[in-house]
């Protein structure tokens, strides 16, 4: 039987709730993208929302699970990020390419999402593959929806949407994170290329 998966955190129930909890994720993002799981502190987090560490232990019972609900915070935030842009494009293909210039748009803005994610494979793995099993999912959906459409290739399955998905982790890593020395729309545009027609070489006149 698989283990019950570890709850999230305490649910607010007021307005000012949910700005605290706000708070406290965000605080955790930032300490936590500084300085890493081991060394970020409970302390830090606290003093960075402007919370007491009663009000803190309200919501969360330990750094783990702060850690722990941030990652899904994180990759939900991702999620409705790119979300009203793919749904308003014209077809699956510029879908992906808008998806990925709202992404490392965002991953410019939050470049410690990449430190966060990447510890979660260590202090959290089950957090750290949900991450991606359910992002591959959504992408696997959308392309074989886009395949009923006649948008895409009729076998598109979940090995495309991997390989979609590693694709853009990279390009946000390289271009998001590392340095900012491509224009975004340039940037996807060519992607966007490369997913209509592959790599084959265009052909030649005779």
């Amino acid at each position: 039987m698989a283990a019950a998966e570890a709850p999230g955190p305490k649910e607010p129930r007021t307005e000012r709730g949910r700005r605290t909890l706000r708070a406290i994720l965000d605080a955790a993002a930032g300490e936590f993208g500084a300085l890493g799981f081991h060394d970020a502190s409970i302390g830090g987090i606290t003093r960075a929302a402007g919370v007491a560490a009663g009000t803190f232990y309200t919501y969360f019972d330990s750094k783990d699970a702060v850690f722990r609900a941030l990652v899904a915070d994180m990759s939900a935030r991702v999620r409705d990020h790119v979300a009203p842009a793919i749904r308003a494009a014209p077809d699956q293909i510029e879908a992906e390419r808008v998806g990925l210039a709202e992404f490392i748009a965002f991953v410019r803005a939050h470049k410690e999402i990449y430190r966060i994610i990447d510890e979660a494979e260590f202090v959290d793995p089950a957090s750290y593959r949900k991450h991606y099993a359910t992002t591959a999912e959504r992408i696997t959906q959308r392309l074989k929806a886009a395949a009923v459409r006649g948008e895409v290739r009729g076998d598109v399955n979940e090995v495309h949407a991997w390989a979609i998905m590693g694709m853009n982790v990279f390009l946000g890593l390289r271009y998001g994170v590392w340095e900012e020395d491509r224009e975004i729309e340039a940037l996807t545009h060519a992607i966007g290329d490369m997913l209509a027609v592959g790599l084959r070489p265009y052909p030649t006149n005779a």
